[in-house]
């Protein structure tokens, strides 16, 4: 099965490659590389829950309740805000669905951003979608090698004793969309146990930073999207605040990083540039 799990990388790892070598520099063809990187990083962040048992073995499921504990002063956040926010009777309320399309919105909000600046200031995209590519690539990593229990499973699955931190968004798909909802979720829940560091914050965060360097208006929209994302996932129980908070740390790395791994960046450019040549 690894020997299996390191063809399906190189392969999926491949296709950026692929398509930078045989298509001439277009927006389009640019457009393109981000959309094969990006579809390699599903395929290899779902990988290692083809084998649910073995990654159960590894599954890191109390420390992160330990830290949000120290965080939320005794008492997870999760439950905090849940406690606060759900009204009694009222199973689904105008909240509940407001939050989670937000979250939902999330599977659309970095690829729109990179296609926002690809259009408005093609200079800035690739190095944007540089970033955007390091930044899930990492974050994928870290999912393989610590794979860590969100808290509406540790609750579901007892980890977090009293403390109930219920999956809303279950809930509101449900009601929203029906018979389709099993199918929907399937798809988009294709590995539960990527949770540390969260992508989905650390991504809207990297978002707005680029929206704002290409367009300071356009930024004050990405903020303002993250901040509610950030508040989005605590409440319906996706993340632990202490995710979200590496999710911050991953976009320091990938931003600091970036810079002095431009070097070698560029020259693997250079070289599928040759490779380019080549092929026409």
């Amino acid at each position: 099965m690894v020997a299996c799990d390191a063809i399906t990388v190189a392969a999926v790892a491949s296709g950026p490659f692929a398509i930078a070598t045989l298509n001439r520099r277009t927006r389009v063809r640019d457009a393109l590389i981000f959309t094969a990187q990006m579809w390699g990083f599903i395929m290899v962040h779902e990988l290692p829950y083809d084998e649910p048992e073995k990654l159960r073995a590894r599954l890191k499921v109390r420390y992160p309740i330990v830290i949000d504990r120290a965080i939320g002063g005794g008492r997870l956040p999760n439950s905090r805000l849940q406690s606060r926010m759900m009204r009694p009777g009222e199973p689904i309320t105008a909240l509940d669905r407001t939050l989670t399309f937000a979250h939902w919105a999330w599977f659309f909000e970095p690829h729109l951003v990179l296609l926002f600046i690809l259009a408005r200031d093609e200079k800035r995209f690739v190095r944007a979608a540089r970033q955007m590519a390091a930044a899930f690539d990492l974050g994928c990593a870290a999912y393989i090698a610590f794979p860590t229990a969100p808290p509406w499973w540790a609750a579901a699955n007892g980890y977090t004793g009293d403390e109930q931190v219920h999956r809303r968004m279950v809930d509101v798909g449900e009601q929203t969309w029906g018979s389709a909802w099993p199918a929907l979720y399937e798809t988009v829940d294709g590995n539960p146990w990527a949770a540390m560091p969260s992508l989905h914050f650390g991504a809207s965060v990297l978002a707005a930073i680029l929206l704002t360097e290409s367009s300071p208006r356009a930024g004050v929209a990405g903020w303002t999207y993250a901040g509610v994302l950030g508040i989005a996932l605590v409440y319906l129980g996706e993340h632990y605040v202490i995710d979200l908070l590496a999710g911050l740390g991953l976009v320091a790395v990938v931003r600091l990083g970036e810079p002095l791994l431009e070097p070698l960046s560029m020259a693997v450019s250079r070289r599928v540039q040759r490779l380019e040549l080549i092929a026409r």
